[in-house]
């Protein structure tokens, strides 16, 4: 039985699972509207590109065993070094307190679930949630209709969390192909300071399917981070919405590093509520054999003097197959925008493939707008200007690879990440220059 039959069929038993009934109706809905437009195809424009069969026609559980038997040793080898961190452990969807390192004061912290049969927080939800999720997306619905694993922070006014927080979601000790909806709800309220780091891992030989939703609400003068690893196995497939409202003066950042997993789909939104807001979104993109990785990132500037950046870089190699789609929308109101958007990308094998499509749809006339994109390959004359004071070839392209795609990664405050990333990148070229 295809996911799409599955999602039907195991709706009913799914709502007799949970406690919380207020969202019943929402769920049934949003049910609805998924079974009238089912999944994206290739005749969508959006996913024109990338096709994602392979994923909707397995078979996948609803309900993940609970039972593991994760080591702190396994656990271990995932860290950044973060002494100084917190660390929140999802296992098979399940909050896990005894791996967690969790001191965060001054904040609400909640298990997605329990904040839903929290009555105290009925009205937040009430308030924030899915309020900026897009309604009329396939992955978008499904996810409302079975979200229940994930987590729900509240960081009150005036309050920095001083300590990064590493979100570790695992999945382990499945014997099907396994579903996953992953639901992440962050209010940052004014003056107010968070950085997140997002992570998952396949510890099974199955395939594990995450659908995640996430909903970012930045409000004035706030600062809100969010770092995602990707880096899977191959029996992992991935679809993240991650949609951003920020508020006047505020700032938020979402870094993208792709490294592992058989399909991969990223989409942001950037949603601008006022004026002088600056938003982030960087991206490095490393894959082989025949990966997939598409990028689909929009910012709507709605309000004047705000500005945003996107520098996405991407190195592909075997039959890997990259997608790029970055959308830029000024409002007729937004003057004095200033948005950047740049895709770069290098091509190591024949077969690798890359479809860029940078876009601009600007309504106002003072504004500073850019975009750009390149596809090609190492320079020669660089290779050759290295290779001629004794670097051997595989050293000189790795270095070439990894300048190309250091300045995605400048604006990482965090510096056991910034590490992290580096080695990864270390890491993924030394295998990527094994011809």
């Amino acid at each position: 039985m295809a996911l799409y039959d599955q999602t039907i069929e195991n709706h009913s038993e799914f709502l007799e699972s949970l406690r919380h009934r207020f969202l019943d109706d929402d769920r049934k809905t949003a049910l609805q509207k998924f079974a009238i437009k089912g999944f994206p195809t290739k005749k969508d424009e959006e996913y024109k590109y990338t096709n994602i069969k392979e994923i909707t026609e397995k078979d996948y559980n609803f309900f993940p065993k609970e039972s593991h038997n994760i080591t702190k040793e396994q656990l271990d080898e995932l860290h950044l070094g973060e002494e100084n961190f917190d660390w929140i452990v999802f296992v098979n969807g399940q909050l896990r307190k005894e791996l967690s390192s969790i001191s965060i004061e001054n904040a609400e912290f909640l298990s997605f679930n329990y904040a839903l049969n929290d009555e105290n927080h009925k009205d937040v939800f009430d308030q924030y949630f899915n309020t900026i999720a897009a309604k009329d997306l396939a992955f978008t619905n499904l996810n409302q209709a079975y979200c229940k694993y994930g987590f729900f922070l509240k960081v009150p006014k005036n309050v920095i969390i001083e300590k990064p927080i590493h979100v570790f979601y695992l999945s382990q000790n499945q014997e099907e192909n396994t579903f996953y909806n992953t639901r992440n709800l962050l209010i940052v309220e004014e003056g107010a300071k968070v950085e997140i780091i997002e992570s998952h891992h396949n510890f099974d030989e199955i395939f594990v399917f995450t659908n995640s939703v996430t909903e970012i609400f930045t409000y004035q003068n706030a600062k809100a981070d969010w770092h995602k690893i990707q880096n899977d196995s191959d029996t992992s497939y991935l679809v993240d919405h991650t949609f951003a409202k920020q508020e006047r003066d505020s700032l938020t950042t979402v870094n993208t590093f792709t490294f592992g997993g058989k399909i991969i789909r990223n989409n942001l939104d950037f949603i601008h509520n006022g004026e002088n807001i600056n938003s982030f979104m960087n991206g490095i993109t490393i894959i082989g054999k025949d990966q997939l990785v598409d990028h689909h990132t929009a910012v709507h500037h709605n309000t004047p003097n705000c500005q945003s950046y996107q520098n996405y870089k991407g190195i592909y190699k075997d039959k890997s197959h990259g997608v790029f789609n970055g959308k830029v929308f000024v409002n007729k109101i937004a003057q004095k925008t200033n948005a950047y958007q740049q895709n770069n990308n290098v091509l190591l094998s024949e077969g690798a493939t890359i479809d860029t499509k940078p876009q601009l749809e600007i309504f106002a006339d003072d504004v500073k707008c850019s975009h750009g994109c390149t596809v090609g390959q190492l320079n020669k004359d660089a290779l050759f200007y290295l290779r001629a004071r004794g670097i051997s070839k595989k050293e000189a392209q790795a270095l070439l690879l990894y300048a190309f795609a250091n300045d995605a990664m400048q604006n990482i405050d965090i510096e056991p990440l910034k590490v992290k990333i580096e080695q990864l990148l270390a890491e993924k070229l030394e295998v990527t220059m094994e011809f």
